[in-house]
């Protein structure tokens, strides 16, 4: 029995580090898009950087516990061509997931196909468990009315290149422009979190203690929606894509804080702790819920409603702290009742809250 724990915990090690490679032609928009996701870049900074040089390797620690080790590879020929020839074993060995960007506009789109093949061939032989997501990119370049039926060409096209992983492969158009890249790599990074159901279960307790129409929890530095809660009264919300567009307009709004605020504009340091939006139809409040997490509930209206709101979150804050699985953790398990403290009582609503 003690054999096995080694040998458990050294598995569980490697779900929380996952090698990811960035490819796709160069030019196709890898590294924009990795800057604006995990460097806090604005999409109108990114015409600034060059191409990428062979590799570049980062690290980027996510939800405290998931590591992730990407690699951007350079797209020119040469690169492309080492990658599966000479650098074969080092570059395709223990991946755990391949993101490959594709432009939408390409003329060589024959070519990107048999050059992908080739990379999922190598992927098949080394890293047969890896999962595989295609970003079709650049879609702002595509008039508004041809962009879904040529998304879905592309979709077809890159399945039939994708071998055995074409059932599980799961593609996403994107631009830097809008919101969709956020909605791609955030269920990218989703489906890499581990612990997910015990996530899962303490965002349905802290909406449940709220009583929240819909709570959506975002990773600290990314913004990226990494889970939601989501009621009868919350799925009648008609913007399909609100949780990207929110993800976008937070950042957008944490990067405007950090320049005027920040003497370093390091805005991926800088943070806030809370802020709240009180309307006649509803209550948001936006608040910090661990050294990785932030939480957005939407909720009735009311000045106590919203009050208790920001009481149970502090509340929740310690069973939250760094979003460990539950044998590292001192706290209980969550229950409505008694995790989050008794909701408040109504009087409360003019109390002193401490966000």
């Amino acid at each position: 029995m003690a054999s096995k724990e080694p040998t458990q915990a050294k598995e569980q090690k490697q779900k929380q580090k996952q090698k990811v490679l960035l490819m796709g032609k160069s030019g196709a928009g890898k590294s924009s898009m990795r800057n604006i996701i995990f460097s806090n870049y604005v999409a109108k900074d990114v015409r600034r950087l060059g191409a990428t040089i062979d590799v570049e390797t980062s690290r980027v620690k996510f939800l405290g516990h998931l590591d992730l080790n990407l690699w951007d590879c350079g797209g020119q020929d040469a690169f492309t061509e080492n990658y599966l020839t000479t650098q074969r074993e080092f570059v395709f060995t223990d991946v755990g997931v391949l993101i490959y960007v594709f432009e939408v506009e390409s003329r060589e789109v024959e070519r990107d196909l048999l050059i992908y093949e080739s990379v999922i061939q190598a992927l098949e032989e080394l890293s047969p468990n890896a999962r595989v997501f295609c970003l079709i990119h650049k879609m702002d370049l595509v008039r508004t009315e041809y962009r879904e039926t040529l998304y879905l060409q592309r979709d077809e096209a890159i399945r039939e290149h994708s071998a055995k992983f074409s059932k599980d492969m799961s593609s996403y158009p994107t631009t830097i422009w809008d919101q969709s890249l956020y909605g791609a790599w955030g269920n990218i990074v989703h489906s890499l979190i581990p612990n997910l159901n015990v996530i899962e279960n303490y965002l349905q307790h802290l909406a449940e203690a709220i009583e929240a129409e819909e709570v959506i929890l975002f990773e600290r530095i990314t913004f990226l929606a990494v889970m939601s809660v989501t009621t009868e009264v919350g799925k009648q919300n008609p913007y399909v894509d609100r949780f990207e567009r929110l993800s976008n307009i937070i950042k957008t709004f944490k990067h405007s804080l950090a320049k005027f605020t920040d003497p370093e504009f390091q805005s991926h340091q800088f943070t806030f702790g809370e802020f709240f939006i009180k309307t006649p139809r509803f209550n948001l409040i936006l608040a910090r819920l661990s050294n990785n997490t932030f939480v957005l509930a939407v909720l009735p209206p009311g000045e106590a409603e919203l009050n208790c709101a920001r009481i149970n979150i502090a509340n929740a804050r310690d069973e939250f702290f760094g979003l460990d699985p539950p044998k590292h953790r001192s706290g209980r398990i969550l229950r409505p009742g008694d995790q989050f403290g008794t909701l408040a009582p109504k009087a409360s609503a003019n109390g002193t809250i401490i966000a």
